[in-house]
Parts: C-alpha cells; sequence; structure tokens
C-alpha cells in the first residue's frame, strides 16, 4: 500500500485535506470518488511506501464482512462503495488482515476485475465454494442474496466447529491435570516414601517397588523422555500433514468406536449443506461435485464423491450415483431421490444438513455427559493408584518389619 496526500471538496463545496492509503494513483482518486470527493490535487506522499498489515481474518470477522456487504448491494449501493466503505470501518489494530484484504480487493475491482476475480486471488480467505458463489451470483445478478446465503451458511458452519470444540475442551483441561498431578506425585513426593522404605531394609510389595523404580527413572532420564515425547508428537503431525498419512488418518477416523460415527456424520452434514447451496446458487452440477469434494474435510469422502461426479458425467442420475458408494447413508439416497422427482434437490439436503446437525448436537451431549463421569474414575485410578501403592508398606508394616529382621 502507499500514502498519498490530497486536496478535495466535498458535496457542500467545503476545502478538506488529508492521507488516503491505496495500492496506486488511481486507486486512491476511485476510493475519493466513492466517498462523495471531488479531487482537486493529489500525489504520494515521500517516504509514503506502507508494509501491508499482516494479520489472519477470522470466521467472525469473514461473516461480518460477508453479511454487511450483502446488505450494502441489496439496498442498491454500488459494490466498490460497499468495499470502501468496509474497508474504512475495519479497525486497523485488531482487523489488520481483513482491512488490507477489503482493500486489495477494493483495488482490483476499480480497475475492471469482477468481485469473484478479486477475491479469488485471495484463496485462504475465500474459499472456492465461496468464490464459485459469488460467480454465480454475479452471473445471475443475485449477488445480494448469493452473499446472504453465504454468510448462513458460514455462520452454520462456525456453530458446528464451536460445538465440537466446546465438547472436546473440558476433557482435555482433565487428561492434562491428570498428568500434571501425576507428574508431581511421581517426581516429588514418592521419592520421599522412597527414602522412608530404604530404613526398613527390606523387600517392598511390587506395586511399590515399580513406582519407585519408574520415579528413579524419569527423575534421571526425564531429558530423554521429553525428546521422545516431542519426537512423537512432530512424527505424527508430519505423518497426518503427509499424502500418504493424511489418507489412512481419515480412513482411521471414521472407524473410531465412539467418534467415527459423529466425524461421519459432520462429513454429510458438510457434503448436503455445501451442495445444496451450490445447486441453489445455479452452480453447474460437475463444478458442484467438485467443490464439494474438496469441503467435504476426509479423503475417504472425497473419493467417493469424486466417483459419484463420474458416474453423473457419464448420465447416470445422482441418487443412484450416490448409492453406489458405500460412505453415504440410504436415509440420504432417499431424500436425493425425491429431490430429483420433484426438482428440490436443494431443499430435500437442506433438510438432511438440519436433522444431522441435530443428530450431533445430541451426540455431543450425551458424550459431554459421560465423558465427565469417565474422567473423574481415569483420574481417580491413577492418582488412587499411586497414592496406595505408596501406604501398601504401611499396611503390612508388621511383615515388613519381620522380614527385615
Amino acid at each position: 500500500m502507499t500514502t498519498f496526500a490530497y486536496q478535495a471538496r466535498d458535496s457542500a463545496g467545503k476545502m478538506i485535506s488529508g492521507v488516503q492509503e491505496a495500492l496506486n494513483e488511481d486507486n486512491a482518486i476511485n476510493t475519493l470518488m466513492a466517498r462523495g470527493l471531488m479531487v482537486l490535487s493529489i500525489q504520494q506522499k515521500a517516504g509514503g511506501k506502507v508494509t501491508a498489515p499482516k494479520g489472519k481474518v477470522s470466521e467472525t470477522d469473514l461473516v461480518l464482512f460477508t453479511r454487511q456487504l450483502a446488505t450494502m448491494v441489496d439496498a442498491g449501493l454500488p459494490l466498490v462503495g460497499g468495499l470502501t466503505a468496509l474497508y474504512e470501518q475495519a479497525d486497523p489494530k485488531k482487523q489488520a488482515g481483513l482491512r488490507r484484504v477489503v482493500g486489495e480487493v477494493t483495488a482490483l475491482v476499480q480497475q475492471g476485475d469482477s468481485f469473484y476475480e478479486a477475491i479469488s486471488k485471495h484463496p485462504r480467505i475465500f474459499s472456492r465454494l465461496y468464490v464459485s458463489m459469488v460467480k454465480a451470483g454475479e452471473s445471475g445478478g443475485l449477488l445480494a442474496e448469493i452473499l446472504d446465503r453465504l454468510a448462513s451458511f458460514l455462520e452454520a458452519a462456525a456453530r458446528l466447529k464451536k460445538k465440537v470444540k466446546s465438547a472436546m475442551t473440558y476433557p482435555v483441561i482433565v487428561i492434562c491435570i491428570a498428568i500434571a498431578i501425576t507428574t508431581f506425585l511421581i517426581v516429588k513426593v514418592v521419592p520421599v516414601f522412597g527414602g522412608i522404605f530404604a530404613d526398613f531394609g527390606a523387600n517392598l510389595p511390587g506395586p511399590t517397588q515399580f513406582l519407585l523404580d519408574l520415579s528413579d527413572f524419569i527423575r534421571g532420564n526425564w531429558y530423554i523422555l521429553i525428546a521422545i515425547i516431542a519426537g512423537a508428537i512432530f512424527g505424527a503431525r508430519a505423518f497426518v500433514r503427509s499424502e500418504r498419512g493424511s489418507k489412512l488418518w481419515d480412513r482411521w477416523k471414521l472407524k473410531l468406536p465412539i467418534f467415527g460415527p459423529l466425524i461421519h456424520k459432520i462429513c454429510m452434514t458438510r457434503f448436503a449443506r455445501t451442495f445444496a447451496q451450490l445447486i441453489r446458487a445455479g452452480v453447474p452440477i460437475l463444478e458442484v461435485m467438485s467443490i464439494v469434494g474438496e469441503t467435504s474435510g476426509n479423503d475417504v469422502v472425497a473419493q467417493a464423491i469424486k466417483g459419484v461426479a463420474s458416474d453423473v458425467e457419464k448420465g447416470d442420475h445422482l441418487a443412484s450415483s450416490l448409492a453406489r458408494q458405500p460412505i453415504f447413508p440410504p436415509m440420504l439416497i432417499r431424500m436425493v431421490s425425491a429431490g430429483e422427482s420433484t426438482g428440490k434437490i436443494d431443499v430435500m439436503l437442506e433438510k438432511m444438513a438440519d436433522f444431522w446437525d441435530e443428530e450431533i448436537e445430541a451426540i455431543l451431549s450425551a458424550l459431554t455427559s459421560l465423558i465427565e463421569p469417565l474422567l473423574i474414575v481415569f483420574l481417580g485410578v491413577i492418582v488412587g493408584g499411586i497414592v496406595i501403592a505408596m501406604f501398601l508398606p504401611i499396611f503390612k508394616l508388621n511383615d515388613v518389619v519381620s522380614s527385615a529382621k
């Protein structure tokens, strides 16, 4: 971005001086004109190069941007004017990433690019789903409606992600506390008892001796253990991020005893809702299948969608193509078949997505209720086992003293 100093007149004829950040001089003039100012003179300030502010665009910021832009376009405000207003109202500190992206998109639109072409230059912020729906909205003259649907879709996706994260927060906290307590007991408390038991000069019970040996090993080789744990974590992450590891991990996740069905339902609701939004926006069916496969979030589902797309391209019906892939539930296939018969596939898929959302919420609530007592039992067994192992020689004090004699 570059800083320009300008002089202009407002609608009342009042002289105004100031500075404007823009990609180039034309972009600065267009931005000022969009604000209702008549530019009299403009020039780049000495040393006026501004480093593009860094920062991520959060899901909340993206939803708010989409919703506000939809409202402005629906009210009849020109697209450039709406983008300029959103750029100016973005907080330079808290929303630096959003401000940078909106500024660059505004400049590209002012230079003649279409809106979807401008946002496609930022694939990390605007997904292919987002770009495709905007493209369809611009082509059909329904940009405001499409943006409003996009905002609702992004809100639903963010809500689902938040539910899953909140359900997993409690178990993670309890496990971390259990690890911290166990480490403290083994490193600090167990050696004290070990010194007391050493004075007996007798053989200790098996659990107690094992705990003392474990404490000595951890205290003497703690740096090796940390290195092994860190290496295992980084190695696992690197393997999962690799192409082969990612495929194996996605396949294994769906086979987990409790979480497998939950992950499957999350993938299905994402598939159904994304498919419905794209079909409703008027995106061609084969492009819809390609986008849905990329946004499914699981390689097994993505490969199944590729098979469906191949069958549809050959002329098969969508329902029969879905039926050949075992990953898709029979209920979804029946709803799609009914949707094909009535011409309302998007409505049927939206209903399926809502139904699965309710099921996911019920499963998460049940898991949360079940995990709490299980974690309490787990914590009690770990801590209680250590305490019992330490006090076991005291309970058998007569036997220990007799064997010492």
